[in-house]
């Protein structure tokens, strides 16, 4: 196979409550409208660990498990802004085959909200 299946991810204000709780990360842009738009943020927004660990847990399923993957990587370029209401906003991942060997596939994955690229230069290795 030399695409992902593309996947998407609802995030909401309550998965920002539970990722908080789980990661230690109570930065309030995270959930205080007042806070994240007084720092110049559009609105409140996903952590970026959380967005990373979306598209993570996406290479892992197609890879076929977490001990697949050997290396990843990728830049934070965009915030994701979750509006306060129970549908969340969708963050898309694709990804495609750029190399391979009879060991190693290494991949290229783009990971969007509402079109617009929220990590940047993010690559995978997998173990095939």
């Amino acid at each position: 196979m030399s695409e992902l299946t593309p996947q998407q991810f609802t995030v909401t204000r309550a998965d920002l409550v539970r990722y908080a709780g789980a990661s230690g990360d109570f930065n309030p842009i995270h959930y205080s409208e007042r806070v994240a738009t007084s720092v110049g943020l559009p609105g409140v927004i996903a952590h970026g660990m959380l967005t990373l660990a979306l598209a993570t847990r996406a290479v892992e399923e197609w890879a076929g498990g977490p001990d697949r993957v050997v290396e990843f990587g990728a830049k934070f370029t965009k915030p994701v802004v979750v509006p306060d209401d129970d549908e969340g906003v969708v963050i898309d991942v694709t990804g495609k085959v750029t190399a391979e060997d009879e060991s190693t596939r290494s991949l290229s994955v783009a990971v969007t909200c509402d079109g617009v690229g929220v990590l940047g230069a993010m690559k995978a290795v997998v173990r095939v």
